[in-house]
């Protein structure tokens, strides 16, 4: 079996919105974990996109990388990420170029096709004049690619391009981050049965490019990691009511373990969070340090990319501690 200190670990953090408090205080939170997980000794804290989610604060990609960019000093900077239909693709190259030229070698440019939202606010991001959808991504990318090397109508104006990783929860990603010859993050977090399958096309599809020589995977994974495995299941707990209220169409903050623990679950409903529960790497060290090293050997990924949902911020700082520790035995 492979070992955790075998493979790099990174961060995706969505900048979570406890229930009892605001955006304010989920941005602070993210600020503190970047700095605390680069000391830890963490590749890489990417940053989310998402719009109209209350329970979400990483709305603006950009604006957040800036902040975590300048609150550290060595961990790369990244976006988990840009959902390019959403943006015209000189402004994403525009911005990239700045923060490679504030941060140089620091910064990731994550880029994924879906919309990150639902169909109402992806319109209203859009534009009436903007009718664009995933379809349009291959395009879409070419032309953002193109304002950096200059083939393009127009360059952009820092023409730093960082490097420029694909994301995605399907085998479309998949196979055109192999044909483009560049590295690959699968969100195994909410789309686990895909995952097998789309690393392995991905390993098929992979062209050699001036990126990248050989397929690089890095996976996204959900994991809570406490001291015992009662009190990751306790931890984990508002994760699943959260997705639970998602599925409804009426998203809402991150409840407490309490609120979860209280709220009046149909069978139905068990069954759905069960399901997303089982997804999440929760326990103890040994627990979550098995279940690891299982996704690592099952998929062959260089580099797993850790987001943890739990309502409070000191057990959240806790589990990403766990996890280091245990990557470092």
């Amino acid at each position: 079996m492979s070992s955790l200190s075998q493979v790099a670990l990174s961060v995706l953090d969505l900048s979570p919105i406890p229930s009892g408090a605001d955006a304010r205080t989920a941005l602070r939170g993210s600020i503190e974990l970047a700095r605390r997980t680069e000391r830890l000794g963490y590749r890489r804290f990417w940053v989310a996109e998402h719009h109209n989610m209350p329970g979400v604060a990483s709305s603006a990609t950009t604006v957040l990388m800036s902040h975590v960019a300048a609150a550290t000093e060595t961990i790369r900077v990244g976006s988990g990420g840009i959902m390019l239909p959403n943006h015209a693709p000189l402004v994403v190259a525009e911005q990239f170029g700045m923060l490679e030229a504030f941060h140089p070698g620091r910064i990731d440019l994550g880029i994924g096709r879906a919309p990150g939202t639902d169909q109402r606010t992806a319109a209203a991001l859009r534009g009436p004049a903007q009718a664009l959808g995933a379809d349009d991504f291959p395009r879409q990318l070419t032309e953002l690619m193109s304002y950096f090397d200059g083939t393009g109508p127009v360059r952009a104006v820092p023409a730093y391009r960082p490097p420029v990783w694909l994301l995605g929860s399907s085998g479309f990603s998949a196979r055109l981050a192999g044909s483009l010859g560049l590295p690959f993050a699968f969100a195994h977090h909410f789309s686990a049965r895909n995952t097998v399958p789309a690393v392995r096309l991905y390993r098929e599809s992979f062209r050699p490019s001036e990126a990248l020589s050989e397929p690089y995977v890095m996976l996204g994974a959900a994991v809570v990691c406490a001291e015992t495995d009662e009190r990751a299941r306790w931890l984990a707990g508002p994760s699943g009511l959260q997705f639970l209220s998602l599925r409804r169409g009426d998203p809402a903050p991150l409840p407490s373990p309490e609120e979860a623990a209280e709220y009046p679950y149909s069978d139905l409903d068990r069954l759905l969070v069960d399901e997303r529960l089982g997804t999440t790497v929760h326990g103890s060290p040994s627990t979550v340090r098995k279940g690891l090293e299982t996704l690592v050997d099952d998929t062959g990924a260089d580099e797993l990319m850790i987001t943890t949902m739990v309502h409070g911020e000191a057990d959240r700082l806790r589990s990403y501690e766990l996890l280091a520790d245990l990557a470092h035995r």
